[in-house]
């Protein structure tokens, strides 16, 4: 059963619209151009500096934060690959988690803060996100690496090891996708059922923000939606959803196909719990970082 906590703050995203973000096509395209007047800051809190060194470089045209624990070596190697729906630029409870990476796991973390939609497409997000992968597994230093991405930037993150995969067959220690959004078609029949229910997602908004992220590829091109993509040898994967997330159809598929396809998968699904609950400030969303930060120390000895 759900947290009571978790029950008042779905209550509350909807009291406060959360949802009319993916309303329709007209919302996002109203977001988007919104965005391009007052671009939304990707900087880090100041306060992160106090616990971590910060610095940021430039891969091409993306900023690219490189974040690592004071004083000591880092354990493991984080690849954090932001959600959004493409759209949207990291937030403050994106910073959270990487801070939480660094002081918890002490590992060093990568975030990419990637050239958003219509600007930013699959053809060119992707190619980029896997360089930036080969570059920190090849690194060197103590641990393993992990991939981590949520929303849409799970589906970055799953593309960018597929194409890994494919130029060198190296892979991660292991790849974490939080509520990954990984078929950007939003065609699953049983979507229909879990929308009324979502406090914070809408089908019809979801297809333009992933029309203006596909460019020029179809929606069923593995750039775009990785689940439609091969899925054999690939790393171990974790994987959290809700049972109250729009996008959780993406998740089972996922399950089935990479089982099928001979790829371990550790799956956690919360009841009751809506999109990116792993963030949330409820016991669920704890549990789940809990476990993030285990998976995160385990690479530290890979």
């Amino acid at each position: 059963m759900p947290s009571l906590r978790s029950k008042a703050l779905s209550v509350a995203l909807i009291a406060v619209g959360r949802r009319r973000r993916y309303a329709g096509a007209e919302a996002v395209r109203a977001r988007v151009a919104e965005s391009a007047r007052r671009p939304a800051s990707h900087l880090p809190p100041r306060s992160l500096g106090r616990v971590a060194e910060v610095s940021r470089a430039f891969v091409g045209a993306w900023p690219v934060y490189d974040v690592s624990p004071r004083g000591v070596e880092p354990a493991a190697r984080v690849l954090y690959v932001h959600g959004g729906a493409y759209v949207g630029e990291l937030r403050r409870s994106h910073w959270s988690l990487v801070r939480t990476l660094v002081t918890r796991a002490r590992a060093r973390v990568v975030v990419p803060a990637y050239i958003l939609a219509p600007r930013g497409t699959a053809d060119r997000t992707v190619p980029v996100a896997a360089d930036l992968l080969s570059g920190l597994i090849e690194s060197g230093g103590e641990g393993g690496t992990v991939l981590i991405g949520d929303c849409a930037g799970a589906g970055i993150a799953l593309a960018a090891a597929q194409r890994l995969r494919e130029r060198t067959g190296a892979q991660p220690s292991r790849i974490v996708l939080v509520s990954p959004w990984l078929d950007l078609s939003v065609s699953h029949p049983g979507q229909v059922a879990v929308e009324p229910g979502d406090p914070l997602l809408r089908r019809a908004g979801l297809i333009e923000a992933g029309r203006l992220y596909a460019g020029t590829l179809a929606a069923d091109d593995p750039r775009v939606s990785p689940l439609r993509g091969d899925l054999a040898g690939l790393a171990p994967l974790t994987v959290f959803t809700g049972t109250r997330d729009l996008l959780g159809t993406d998740s089972h598929e996922l399950l089935r196909r990479a089982r099928d396809a001979g790829v371990e998968v550790e799956f956690h699904e919360a009841a009751g719990q809506s999109h990116g609950y792993p963030f949330q400030p409820v016991p669920e969303g704890r549990a789940a970082r809990e476990r993030i930060v285990a998976l995160t120390r385990a690479a530290a000895t890979q």
